[in-house]
């Protein structure tokens, strides 16, 4: 853990967390973000760096954060918290560092986009910083209906795939296979419409998936595995990016 600043841009300061006090807020803000009946909190929690987005001219309010494990390559993969839900042999050959993104909450009263552009040049500056050369993690949708998300699962289909050479195997129980399954020639409009946010972002630098999302009733989310290789990020997105994170 460090007590580096990563970025400051207007009213919002992006840090690592330093104390266990700071490790409690990001929990208390991911138990009113994600709504759950507990304190939101695991095993996890304990060996990742949280990023804490504050408000500064509200003294201080934390107003998003998210957590970050960092491995010195495929070979730790097995530790991450998405190695839970999918089988990620394929990536364990993977020669190079990387970190695995998790738990990204706002609070649920905050809409400022500048925000998300904060938290986007944080995770940049750390990449950066690291040399990190891959960034993956679970990618969530709300519910468990995959009904809702047809459209968007089809584009994923048919535009994200991960490469064959990285590609995730099914190990969770409940799964719905939309690779395999649809048949349909997306509505981009209505899949963008349902698209989460985060893994908009993801995609748009490049971003891939798994052909299946997991069902996770305990978070009440159906999620993709989803990966960004750095080397492969579009140069004008990474351009927008690092003049955010400078």
């Amino acid at each position: 853990m460090g007590d580096a600043v990563l970025l400051s841009k207007g009213r919002y300061r992006a840090r690592l967390a330093s104390t266990p006090e700071d490790v409690l807020a990001a929990q208390a803000l991911r138990t009113v973000a994600f709504q759950t009946a507990d304190p939101d909190r695991d095993r996890f929690d304990l060996i990742c760096d949280h990023v804490l987005i504050e408000d500064i001219c509200a003294e201080g309010a934390l107003v998003c954060c998210f957590r970050m494990l960092t491995t010195q390559g495929g070979c730790e993969i097995g530790n991450s918290y998405s190695a839970q839900f999918y089988d990620l042999s394929a990536l364990e050959v993977f020669d190079g560092p990387m970190v695995e993104m998790g738990r990204f909450c706002l609070h649920p009263d905050c809409h400022d986009p500048d925000i998300l552009r904060v938290a986007w040049g944080a995770m940049t500056a750390f990449v950066d910083r690291n040399g990190i050369e891959m960034l993956f993690g679970c990618s969530s949708f709300a519910g468990t209906e995959t009904e809702d998300y047809l459209d968007a699962f089809a584009m994923l289909k048919h535009r994200h795939l991960a490469p064959k050479r990285w590609l995730p195997r099914v190990k969770a129980p409940h799964v719905f296979r939309f690779a395999a399954r649809l048949r349909r020639k997306p509505d981009v409009k209505k899949a963008m419409l349902r698209m989460p946010p985060l893994l908009k972002t993801y995609l748009m630098m490049g971003g891939w998936v798994s052909d299946h999302a997991v069902v996770d009733r305990q978070m009440n989310t159906l999620h993709v595995f989803t990966g960004v290789e750095i080397g492969a990020i579009p140069p004008a997105r990474k351009r927008l990016l690092r003049a955010v994170a400078g």
